[in-house]
């Protein structure tokens, strides 16, 4: 039986109407409560729907090394008694049932203790914390309602762990994009920069400050989304910087809806992909081309293309876009497809038109609105 069936069977065996309690809704219902690291406040949080849940004596948590972490109701006093018992569930990783008579201070008549059952909360083979719950006897907290509440926390700590590693792997690849941005760039973007303090040291000024200004957005710590009217900007400093670097040969058309402004989006999503359509669309052509960019409002979606009429691709190169890892010469635009599906869902993934001699154009569609993406509280809008 799973766990949501035995805590719904014994709170159904429980009361003659057959309806869930609210305590057990909350708890099926706001189980992310638990999906965090197991902090003093999370634990407080935790015991105290376990406690009101379960209508027991008392019911504690102690962390992984056996400090308690936080008390739900009566006895308390007794958690020194228990402390050796907790230590050993937590490295033996078994479940133990303490009576009362059993504890150094089994005299005091008035206590509730009846008998407490210790868990272990194993993650992954790793005690994670240790539950106790103190009861008035066997008979009115069965060891079976017990177990299968502790494995649900389990599974909420497992969540929480894959949650965490999920986080980490797109923080990776958003620093992986970041030091893919090419040092010919950089290189070529100071020859430039120094040549027109001789020439023209007006525009050699302005291009220092959005130079600057490109490398101070593309290397910042913090923040994994942005809103699009800040990844825009830092995309028309590049394209300001590339424009001069290709003295003539590369046009830039930017057209952008209002709307969409605020958006919130991946850093550093939009960037290599307008990068690509210099690098491997325009530059290959003798006489350059032109890069559009485009930003329309689409009902709850935002529709973002970059166009470029360079050389193109071959199509079947394409299918390193599935790959995630791969796709040939041309810089992240795998692992954007990637990201953008692990965050928004399958059905966001890049969407690529090309042909050899016939241009590239990547379009990219973006929610309007979801919880879990909103840009930095930080950064200017």
């Amino acid at each position: 039986m799973s766990t949501a069936a035995a805590i719904w069977f014994y709170f159904r065996s429980k009361s003659a109407s057959g309806e869930i309690s609210d305590a057990v809704y909350q708890l099926l219902r706001t189980t992310p409560v638990f999906r965090e690291h197991l902090s003093q406040d999370a634990a407080q949080r935790l015991v105290g729907q376990l406690h009101e849940l379960l209508a027991c004596v008392a019911v504690g948590i102690a962390d992984a090394e056996g400090s308690l972490l936080s008390w739900s109701g009566r006895a308390s006093h007794h958690y020194i008694d228990l402390a050796d018992h907790i230590n050993s569930v937590r490295r033996g990783q078994l479940r133990a049932t303490v009576a009362h008579h059993d504890l150094s201070s089994s005299s005091c008549r008035s206590c509730e203790l009846g008998v407490a059952m210790i868990v272990p909360l194993i993650v992954d083979g790793e005690t994670e914390a240790v539950l106790i719950v103190v009861a008035k006897s066997r008979r009115r907290q069965p060891s079976t309602m017990v177990d299968a509440l502790a494995r649900l926390v389990c599974i909420q700590f497992e969540l929480a762990r894959l949650d965490e590693s999920k986080h980490a792997l797109q923080r990776a690849e958003t620093e992986a994009l970041r030091a893919r941005i090419s040092p010919h760039f950089f290189y070529n973007a100071l020859n430039t920069i120094s040549t027109l303090i001789r020439t023209d040291p007006e525009e050699a000024r302005d291009l220092l400050q959005d130079f600057a200004d490109f490398i101070r957005y593309s290397f910042r710590a913090s923040g994994m989304f942005t809103s699009l009217a800040e990844e825009l900007r830092n995309i028309d400093r590049y394209l300001t910087i590339e424009s001069a670097l290709y003295a003539g040969r590369l046009g830039v058309r930017m057209k952008i809806a209002p709307e969409v402004l605020r958006v919130a989006l991946p850093a550093l999503v939009l960037q290599p992909i307008v990068e690509n359509a210099v690098k491997h669309g325009v530059s290959g052509k003798p006489r350059g081309g032109t890069v559009t960019v485009i930003a329309e409002d689409s009902g709850d979606e935002a529709i973002i293309t970059v166009e470029d009429d360079g050389v193109g691709m071959d199509p079947e190169r394409l299918k390193d876009l599935s790959d995630g890892h791969s796709a040939g010469s041309h810089i992240g635009l795998g692992n954007i497809s990637t990201r953008m599906r692990q965050i928004f869902g399958s059905d966001y993934a890049l969407m690529v038109e090309t042909a050899l001699g016939a241009g590239t154009k990547v379009t990219l569609r973006l929610p309007k609105s979801i919880p879990a993406a909103r840009p930095n509280p930080e950064e200017p809008e």
